[in-house]
């Protein structure tokens, strides 16, 4: 945890591409609202459920990056020299991106409240937002530790970083899945997991307490997280038999 709030460089891009990505779409698609079926007046409010989850990709790269940099300095060598568990390296490396996944939650809420968007839910959906904002950003974090593992290359982790970016932008990112219009489209967001993980977001803030929706995102976050420890467990073992 203490190495990722020392590294700038992880902290910055994560807080600061979101929030510029929620303003070039908050302006440029703030029209879209007149369209009929829309689901609110504010299209910064349904922007906003975007940064969440864009930031919770940051934790991939973020994540894996910090392990591959242990393996290529051959620290993790010296690691497997130690009583230490699996679990508890694996853990403590997430603890980094519970960290940071708390600063960008509080940070993109603050932001969007004071531009002027809204939170429907009040006070406690806002602690249920950041919980299912780091529960992602976690279960995000547990596929960069894999990844590492895996290639034991900090490039090959951030060469990721494009590819899970495809994911936001296929799905319901700017438009509710009912007024996308071209088909295959909307097939494949609604195919998308990315899509029910921004539809939590946004039941929280501007829909109400949609417990189905809620229970969808908090789902996808924990088989994420299960598949992410499952495959890294596997993997640190191999790593460290290879040593």
């Amino acid at each position: 945890m203490i190495r990722t709030l020392r590294q700038p460089a992880q902290i910055v891009p994560a807080l600061v591409f979101p929030m510029f990505l929620l303003a070039v779409n908050s302006g440029g698609l703030r029209d879209t609202t007149d369209l009929p079926g829309f689901p609110t007046d504010s299209y910064l409010t349904f922007a906003l459920a975007v940064p969440f989850v864009q930031g919770a990709i940051f934790s991939v790269m973020n994540t894996g990056t910090d392990l591959a940099r242990d393996i290529e300095t051959g620290f993790l060598n010296r690691l497997a020299l130690t009583p230490l568990r699996g679990a508890a390296l694996l853990s403590g490396l997430l603890a980094g991106a519970v960290a940071l996944g708390l600063l960008q939650a509080a940070t993109y809420l603050t932001v969007g409240l004071v531009a002027g968007a809204e939170l429907t839910t009040g006070f406690a959906g806002a602690l249920v937002l950041v919980a299912l904002s780091v529960s992602i950003t976690v279960a995000f974090g547990t596929l960069g530790l894999f990844a590492a593992l895996r290639s034991g290359s900090g490039e090959a982790v951030q060469s990721l970083f494009p590819v899970f970016f495809v994911f936001l932008f296929i799905s319901a990112m700017a438009l509710p899945l009912d007024l996308i219009q071209t088909d295959w489209f909307r097939a494949v967001a609604t195919a998308n997991p990315v899509t029910y993980l921004l539809e939590a977001f946004r039941s929280l803030l501007f829909e109400g307490w949609d417990l189905g929706a809620l229970a969808l995102g908090f789902g996808i976050a924990l088989a994420v997280l299960a598949v992410g420890m499952t495959a890294a467990t596997g993997a640190l073992k191999t790593r460290m038999v290879r040593t």
